[in-house]
Formats: C-alpha cells, structure tokens, sequence
C-alpha cells in the first residue's frame, strides 16, 4: 500500500554504525535496498527469531506505504555445524531437516501476518558466489590459506575492523586464550571455507571440497541480491559482533566499495532477564506460544514495545496485549466502515506518520490507535457516518502495522484451541474455528437472562451472567439489553 509520497527527508533511522539517528537518504531516489539475517534453519523458530521477522516486516511495510520501492532480501542459512549436527543425530540428509524446517518457519511467519521478502536466498544455493568473494579476498591479500588448509579471513589486514561493534582489535587479541587455533596467523581471524571432514557435505572449490564458514555466506547472498553498496542491513542485536563486524570486513574487502550505509538491530527478547535462546535453552517456540495465544495478540506484543528496546516475555505481557486487542476490536464492533474514505483522517495518520518516522516508534503509533479508538467509542452510538469514518481510519493504520485485519466478532467469539495442532510438525494455520462453548449455546442463554429479566427474576438472571462469566464469557449489556458478548 503506497499514499504516493516519499518521507526521505522526515523518515530518521538510528544507525548502530554511527549511534546515532539520522534523516534516512537512499542511494537511488525513491528506491531502497535492505538485507536482513534470517534464521540457521535446524530447529523450530521460538519468540527471538518471531521478533526479528515482524520488526523487518513492519520497516518493510513502512516503507512502502512511504512510496518507495522496496527489495527486501532475507536470507536462510541452510548449512552450519548446528544443522549437521542435528541432522547426524536425527540419521537424515541435512537437506531433509533444513526443508523441513524452512517449511514449518513460512507457515510461523504466514501465521504472523508476516509478508514473504522480495528475495529468500539460502546459503547452499549461493556457493558459486561465496567462492568467487574468497578468490577476490585472497587476490586483495585480504585472505590465505591455512596449515590445515582452510582458508581464512585476515583481520588485521582490513584498517576499519571494529568500526561497528566499537570494539578494539587490540584489546580483542590481548583477551583471546592462549589456546588458539595453530592454523591460524592471528587468533582473531576467521573462517571463510572449511575443508571437508568425513561424512560431511561438501562441495568443490579451488581449495578442495569443503564448505563456506557463516559470514561470508551473508556477504555474498546480500551483494548478488541488492549489488556491492546498498541501504539497510539488519538483524538481532546478537549478530553486531562478530556476525556483521566480519561482514563488513569481508564485502569491503573484496569489492572495495562500501558495504552498508544504515545498519538496524532489534533488541533481545528476554526471560527473567537473560536473552532468549537456544544455546541457553530458556526459549518457547512460536507454535507454542500459538496454542495459547492468537498469532495477532503475539504479533500485537512485539510491537508493544520499540525494536531497539528490551522484550520481556511473560503471560502477563501477552495478556496485557489480549487486553488491548480486544479494546481496540471493541471499539470496531458494530460499525459500519465509511466506503471510500480515501485514507485515514488526516490528524490521525499524521501523528501515526510522525511516529513512524522516528525511528519506527510503534507503541507510539498504537497510541494513535487507541485514541482513534476512543473518539469512535464515544461517536458509535449518536452519529454512526462519523463512527464509520473513524472506523475505517483504524482499520487503516492497524492495517499498516499488520494488526485489526480480522472480523471484530470473529475476533471476540473465537478462542485458541490446541487442536490446531496435531504435532508440532503439522499446523492448521492461524484461522481459529474451534469454540469449547458453541456461540448457538450463549445466544440461547443470553435469550434466558433476557427473560429472566422480563420476569423480574434477577436471581436467575444473575446465575445464567455468573455462570457465562465462570466460562469465560463476557456479556455488554445496554440500557436496552444485552447488546453482544465477548471471549475473555
């Protein structure tokens, strides 16, 4: 969705390679290159790696509704040590893990509302170029071959390394232990092709078979795909270093052009204070979380708080993100949407605009959203063509952020149920049917309180309320009668 109208000169973006926000200028005018680091697919995606994709979805969307032209280039990394371990202890090719895997994480991305990026490279469908950047950076001196014949990365031969991280070589050598790798010159350098090793996957190269390390994998895939010097690169605040420290060391070395002129890291998703992860197995996985919560109420907390900030992760945070949901789709119900509005109201989007262009400040622009919402609630009753106009105001900026794209009863009345899952291998998608309390049951009771009331048994017509709320059912009453009902 585009309004046809490019904020270059309004947008401002904190770059982690200047610390520091700055107006947002592309290359190209009214075209923007971004690459972001996707997930090493051996396992199932948990709430770390959810955050990463509806950050960079959120940007993405931003971007084109701004009216630029946006290639989005996320990669997948579909060979590491981690995939052929798993795969080894799982006695299968790693090509059956990592397809599978990257099956199950499109059906956790599509649940979140998560667009598909313009370009999904993977790492083993890329070597031809991985090879070719290594046969340059040994050219430029910037590479050699080491006693164990793996070839690597020379730190010391690159003048700006630490220039992102704002880590200092000198230091990072004095603290390196002494039991180094005897392969190498320098402790600190790095691999960029493995010799194979016996049952492994390998594949030819001037240097014998072997396989590429981790870094210059996304230095290759995001030069083929947006060329030598592009926009934004983005990813976790983890990958800063050495992930994207060795990145630009190595596609500056090898073309001599610069790499990244904006470099975007979201912040860590964190449980009782520790970064989420699997190496600290202190993680839950998004099909898990699904079966508690609507993929909308997780997408919902994401945004909740801003990307380059702490998330912490509880079931009372997601709650709380329920919570706002279901005022937000509150206000919506019963509404009928003004056609053809042309857009949001124009105070509204400009302050929903305003936050976006700081840096992508989503809680700030769902508080838009909430005042919008507010100003309908007020409206709904005595004048329905204001309520349909901030309606559809609503429905539009929630739609910018990926959220409020449901039906609002739909919304209300269903609820999660596991049975969306069979296993963990099979999910049903995010569309939810199943509800322990059939909406025919609660319309029949409402009907009997409503009778109750007429009768002037308010005994009963207490019970039959008390005994809906007890099953989670929430019923609005009106002056004139219950009007509708809700799920807690």
């Amino acid at each position: 969705m585009s309004n046809g109208i490019i904020y270059k000169c309004m947008l401002k973006i904190y770059n982690t390679l200047t610390r520091s926000k700055e107006l947002f200028q592309p290359r190209v005018q009214g075209k923007v290159g971004m690459y972001v680091c996707g997930m090493t697919v051996y396992d199932y995606c948990h709430i770390g790696h959810a955050r990463v994709m509806v950050v960079f979805d959120i940007v993405a969307r931003y971007f084109r509704y701004s009216g630029y032209d946006l290639t989005y280039v996320r990669n997948i990394t579909d060979i590491d040590d981690k995939i052929i371990q798993r795969a080894h202890e799982n006695n299968e090719e790693f090509g059956e893990l990592t397809g599978r895997f990257i099956k199950v994480m499109h059906e956790d991305e599509q649940a979140l509302s998560v667009l598909p990026p313009d370009s999904e490279p993977r790492a083993t469908q890329s070597i031809p170029a991985i090879i070719a950047m290594i046969q340059a950076l040994i050219a430029n001196g910037q590479a050699y071959i080491g006693s164990n014949g793996d070839v690597f990365y020379a730190v010391t031969r690159f003048k700006n390394y630490g220039q992102l991280s704002g880590k200092n070589l000198h230091d990072l050598q004095a603290g390196e232990r002494v039991d180094v790798d005897l392969a190498k010159e320098n402790p600190m350098d790095f691999v960029l092709w493995k010799m194979a090793k016996a049952n492994e996957p390998a594949w030819p190269s001037p240097w014998g078979l072997g396989r590429p390390g981790w870094h210059i994998e996304c230095s290759a895939m995001s030069t083929c795909c947006l060329g030598n010097h592009f926009d934004i690169h983005g990813g976790g605040m983890d990958l800063q270093f050495p992930h994207h420290e060795n990145e630009i060391a190595q596609s500056e070395g090898a073309t001599g052009e610069k790499f990244v002129n904006v470099w975007m890291h979201n912040g860590f998703v964190r449980i009782n204070e520790e970064k989420m992860s699997k190496s600290l197995d202190n993680f839950f996985t998004v099909r898990e979380v699904l079966k508690q919560y609507k993929p909308e109420i997780i997408r919902f907390f994401i945004l909740s708080s801003h990307y380059r900030s702490p998330l912490n992760y509880s079931d009372e945070q997601l709650n709380d993100a329920k919570a706002a949901l279901t005022r937000l789709y509150t206000a919506l119900r019963g509404v009928k949407f003004a056609a053809d509005t042309g857009g949001a109201e124009e105070a509204y989007k400009t302050r929903f605009e305003q936050a976006m262009d700081d840096d992508f400040n989503t809680p700030v622009a769902l508080s838009v959203l909430f005042d919008l919402a507010r100003e309908l609630n007020k409206v709904k009753e005595n004048n329905p063509e204001r309520a349909g106009e901030l309606a559809a105001s609503l429905k539009i900026l929630g739609g910018l952020l990926g959220i409020l794209h449901d039906d609002p009863d739909t919304f209300l009345k269903q609820v999660v149920s596991p049975a969306l899952f069979v296993d963990n291998d099979t999910f049903y998608g995010a569309t939810v049917t199943v509800e322990p309390v059939s909406a025919q049951i609660i319309e029949q009771q409402i009907q009997a309180r409503l009778d109750a009331k007429k009768a002037k048994n308010w005994a009963l017509a207490d019970q039959i309320r008390n005994e809906l709320k007890q099953q989670g059912i929430i019923l609005e009453d009106a002056p004139n009668g219950t009007t509708s009902w809700r799920r807690e």
